[in-house]
Formats: C-alpha cells, sequence, structure tokens
C-alpha cells in the first residue's frame, strides 16, 4: 500500500502467509493490487478525503483535502483532521478535539449539516461542510472514520452577492421614495395650475424612471454618464448636430448617478421650454472631463446653450435652479454655478467623486 494510506511507525502485518520459495500467493497479490487501485481512485478524486484510526489519528488524506488545508498532516500523529486553525461558520475558534470529525467518532455517529471554516497557515480561510462517518469492521466495532469536505466558497460568495443586492434594492427603494416626495413636493409649490403640476411632475417620474432603467440593465451598479446624457437628450437631436456631447466614459454609482440624471433632466425641460431647444437653430453642447487625485475624483460638467432666445435671469427660483444650487449639494456634495448669459445659459456643476464610485473605461 502506498505509503501515505498507513498509520505512520505501525508495522504491517502480511495478509497471507509467505510461501513457495517467497513467491507471494496469487490472492494476497491481487488484493495489494486492488488497494492499489482503491488509493489511486482516491487520490484522482477532486472531493476532498481523509480517514482516522478509532483513536482519530489521521491515517489517510487526498491531495483534495491537502489542498484544502493548505498543509500536509503528519499521517499516525496528526489528530482528527488536517486543520490548522478551524472556526464555527460564524467565525468563533473550534477546537480540534471538538471538530466534527472528533465528535462523530466519541459518538459514534455520522455528523450531517454543520458548517466550518479551515484557516489554512498562509490566514486564507475556507468555508465547508464536512461529512464525518465512522467506520466498523464485520463485528461491528469502530475502527476508524471518513471524512469528506465540500468547499462551499461559491455558495458563500454566491449568498453575499445576494444579501447586497438585497440591501442595495432596500436602500435604493427608499431613497426613490424621498426623492419622489420631495419632487412632489417641490413641483407642487412652483406650480400655479393642476395642468402645469401634473406635466412638469410626470416628466420629472419619467426621468427618474429611465435613469433607473439605465441601472438595471447593469450588474454592475453603475450607469455611464454618457448613456445618461444620451437618454435624456437624444428626443431632441433631429441629425443637424443641435446636441453635442464629448468626454471620457465615466461609470458612476447610483447615489452619484440619480440626483446627477435629475439636474440633467432639468436642464434639458429648460432647454425645451425655455432655452436653447426652443428653437430650430439652437443647440446644447455637454462638455466633461474627470480629475483623479489620491484623496477621490472629481467630475466637472459644463453645459453650454446657444442660439435659443435671448436669456434673462429668473425672477424666481423654480424647482430646476433649486435643485442644481441646492438639492445636489446637500445630496452629493456638488457645486453649481449657473451663468445667465443673455446668448444661452451656462452651468457647470462640480461632483466630488469618491474614488471606488468612479471608474474611467
Amino acid at each position: 500500500m502506498d505509503q501515505k494510506s498507513r498509520v505512520a511507525g505501525a508495522e504491517t502485518q502480511p495478509l497471507l502467509h509467505v510461501v513457495d520459495g517467497g513467491q507471494r500467493r496469487p490472492a494476497e497479490e491481487t488484493l495489494q493490487e486492488r488497494e492499489r487501485w482503491f488509493t489511486n481512485l482516491l487520490d484522482a478524486l477532486p472531493a476532498a478525503l481523509y480517514t482516522t484510526d478509532a483513536a482519530g489519528r489521521v491515517t489517510y488524506y487526498n491531495q483534495a483535502a491537502a489542498e484544502i488545508w493548505g498543509r500536509k498532516p503528519v499521517l499516525g500523529e496528526t489528530e482528527w483532521c488536517g486543520s490548522w486553525k478551524l472556526y464555527w461558520a460564524d467565525g468563533t475558534p473550534l477546537p480540534l478535539d471538538q471538530c466534527p470529525m472528533a465528535v462523530a467518532l466519541r459518538e459514534d455517529r455520522p455528523i450531517r449539516g454543520m458548517e466550518a471554516i479551515v484557516e489554512r497557515p498562509d490566514g486564507t480561510r475556507v468555508p465547508l461542510i464536512p461529512f464525518p462517518t465512522p467506520l466498523h469492521d464485520a463485528s461491528g466495532k469502530l475502527v476508524g472514520g471518513v471524512n469528506m469536505l465540500l468547499e462551499i466558497s461559491d455558495r458563500k460568495r454566491a449568498e453575499e452577492r445576494q444579501s447586497l443586492l438585497v440591501r442595495e434594492l432596500h436602500h435604493r427603494v427608499k431613497n426613490t421614495l424621498a426623492t419622489v416626495q420631495a419632487i412632489m413636493g417641490s413641483t407642487a409649490r412652483h406650480s400655479s395650475t393642476i395642468e402645469e403640476f401634473q406635466q412638469a411632475f410626470v416628466g420629472r417620474i419619467a426621468s427618474l424612471s429611465k435613469t433607473h432603467n439605465l441601472l438595471t440593465e447593469t450588474t454592475r451598479q453603475t450607469v455611464s454618464f454618457k448613456d445618461l446624457l444620451t437618454t435624456e437628450l437624444s428626443a431632441f437631436d433631429d441629425g443637424s448636430k443641435r446636441i453635442k456631447l464629448s468626454g471620457p466614459d465615466i461609470e458612476m454609482s447610483s447615489e452619484i448617478a440619480v440626483p446627477v440624471a435629475m439636474a440633467v433632466h432639468e436642464l434639458t425641460t429648460n432647454a425645451v421650454r425655455h432655452g436653447a431647444l426652443a428653437e430650430l437653430g439652437g443647440s446644447v453642447e455637454v462638455v466633461w472631463s474627470a480629475r483623479i487625485e489620491a484623496d477621490g475624483s472629481t467630475l466637472e460638467i459644463v453645459w453650454t446653450e446657444r442660439g435659443g432666445p435671448p436669456v434673462r435671469t429668473p425672477d424666481r427660483e423654480g424647482f430646476g435652479s433649486r435643485l442644481l444650487r441646492h438639492v445636489l449639494s446637500s445630496q452629493i456634495g456638488a457645486q453649481t454655478v449657473l451663468d445667465y448669459d443673455r446668448e444661452g445659459l451656462r452651468a457647470q456643476i462640480t461632483v466630488p467623486l469618491p474614488q471606488q464610485t468612479l471608474s474611467l473605461l
């Protein structure tokens, strides 16, 4: 039998007596050949397997088990399992003499439904489900145990991702309801008729919906700033290049994208009703750039209108200008400068982006 398959230091007794001038009988040779074949089979399995004697000393392990442990136990000396350290599923320490294999041998019963975490000598941890089962001889006497270790790293990652998505959904729904409430209240305060309120409110909710559609179309929980602009402005691009967009491809997190999208919607609505897009020859140019620094990043957006009716400073602050000046500042720390130039409105928006929320494609 392979050296790894026997207890270190133990004497191996021949299965049959040697006769015929030192030639082993065919039955013995056949048995040992079968043992070698069985050991080779276990070594080739992708499942992690190991065995112990009745006292809990490891007598065999395959390569898959050694890879999970990150080490090779000493046969005949290492007890219960080959792990360097063990933890329960909640991260609390699990003494080796209380591990599932130890319990299975002491209580002479299979252990099922438990989870544990193996810590390798290099500090990495592997979550797994053990299946320790006692072994008995023909008379029913306990002679050892066998354990299969099922690694569940992929399942744990999937569970963590699902939990993250649920928390993200809860957070997004909560923020959306708060945004809808704020839009409704502000729109009502700045509308003189029911028809004006309905038109403004429906448009703003539609803009919010389009942004969320962009966010749900990707698994990255981010949205391209260029896609956000295109979604809002494409309806007014008649092929005459009255809409000009220029800037790098930038991915923004949902927390940043939603208020920025609302700001773009308000600028677009104002341009359609009172600005450059209200005239056939009018145009809108949006130029943006990103400045990446060690402590974070900044998105600079410049919205410029030309060719529309003469611009004058409004008599009162409407929802759009309030959103640009105050809401963006309170929600995401953005700064907005509005220049009511007679030739066309110019808005400069500076959005601070933490490093982890910005991705240049």
